[in-house]
């Protein structure tokens, strides 16, 4: 059990982090900053009523649900109620997933007619999105995906053939950019969906990741048919979460189905 939890461990990071000591120690810093503080620029707002719409927010590959608390505040703060969806990456396949964010959609949204709207961080895009292509919500407003690998990761198909990739779980396994992955099988949102990629300076991984990325996904994959809107930030894959800016896009886009191009 020591062993597995060890290899499951560098696994995870070799996957998530792809060779960047500096970014390791940037996440948990920046995680554990945020825990600790509780964030107080968001303690004495206004809590929304509940006739406010609902936003769903989505973390990404190894995360949990507090990793999305800053941008759940700030979307509070502009006057949505925030659901935080938290699921098992590394354990569970993408179907388990899935039928887990129906539950929990159901149980926070059923017979509400205000609007549910849904924010996805890399892999809780995806999620977000095969949610959607199985469920028609009458009252869904639109969608917005943070660094999302909408044509599949690069760095997944590098990596696939990796000794400690066998123990990442079902779902890093269909993060690839083929036809048959997770993101290859997703249909063409018939819903408002906007995309922010990240782009930041460093080039340290231009053999896996062409072009510009944000540390763990490029620009280019982020980009698929049938998004209404589409913007690129400075920010890396990790900051993105934690940012400002993109937290004011993300609230442009729920608010008036585009992002603010001059802000």
């Amino acid at each position: 059990m020591h062993t597995k939890a060890m290899v499951l461990s560098v696994s995870l990071l070799s996957l998530s982090l792809f060779a960047n000591p500096s970014a390791v120690r940037a996440e948990s810093t920046a995680d554990d900053t945020h825990a600790r503080s509780g964030n107080r620029q968001f303690e004495y707002h206004q809590k929304p009523g509940a006739e406010a719409d609902t936003v769903v927010i989505l973390h990404g590959l190894g995360r949990n649900r507090s990793a999305m608390w800053t941008l759940a505040k700030r979307l509070e703060v502009a006057g949505y109620r925030t659901e935080r969806f938290g699921y098992r990456s590394l354990q569970q396949s993408p179907e388990e997933i899935v039928s887990r964010l129906g539950a929990q959609v159901a149980a926070c949204c059923a017979g509400t007619e205000s609007k549910v709207h849904f924010v996805g961080h890399s892999l809780g895009g995806l999620i977000a999105r095969a949610y959607l292509a199985k469920h028609k919500l009458p009252n869904l407003g639109r969608v917005v995906l943070l660094g999302t690998p909408n044509q599949g990761s690069e760095l997944a198909d590098a990596y696939q053939n990796k000794w400690w990739f066998e123990y990442l779980g079902p779902t890093v396994k269909q993060l690839g950019t083929t036809d048959g992955g997770l993101a290859g099988s997703l249909p063409k949102p018939d819903y408002p969906v906007g995309v922010i990629a990240g782009a930041r300076s460093g080039r340290e991984n231009e053999d896996v990741l062409p072009g510009q990325d944000d540390g763990l996904v490029t620009v280019s994959s982020t980009k698929f048919a049938g998004m209404t809107d589409f913007m690129v930030m400075p920010t890396s894959h990790w900051e993105m979460r934690y940012s400002e800016p993109v937290a004011a896009q993300v609230v442009n886009f729920l608010k008036t189905g585009q992002f603010e191009k001059n802000r």
